[in-house]
């Protein structure tokens, strides 16, 4: 199955002075055929050549096209010059509620100054 929205995000700066790469806390809140509110860390890394990559672990909390639960998402993304790759997926057996058997994965789509997802999954 598929579903699309929208999505506000949140991103907050964190100090880790003895860190190699930047840490930012996410918050999210999902509008459409997702409802709810997304929460997690990303961390990210860039080089002065600007290449960079991120990885992020978000735990999803409220409704999928009217099942209500929680999940785990998983995000790896990388850019360099030549190439961009974006990775999401739903944890293995993060699902709760509802939700409890959820596989699958997501596509962001940043467009005309909004985030949009489409969430294509699966519930057993």
């Amino acid at each position: 199955m598929t579903i699309s929205g929208l999505f506000d995000v949140n991103l907050e700066p964190q100090t880790d002075e003895k860190a190699p790469a930047g840490r930012l806390l996410i918050s999210k809140k999902y509008h459409g055929d997702m409802q709810g509110s997304g929460s997690g860390q990303m961390l990210s890394k860039r080089t002065e050549g600007g290449a960079a990559a991120y990885c992020a672990i978000e735990e999803f909390s409220g409704s999928v096209a009217g099942k209500h639960g929680a999940f785990t998402l998983i995000h790896t993304g990388f850019m360099d010059g030549a190439a961009m790759s974006l990775d999401i997926k739903i944890l293995a057996g993060s699902g709760q509620g509802e939700l409890a058997n959820i596989t699958g994965s997501m596509e962001i789509i940043q467009q005309d100054g909004e985030h949009q997802y489409v969430l294509n999954y699966a519930l057993d």
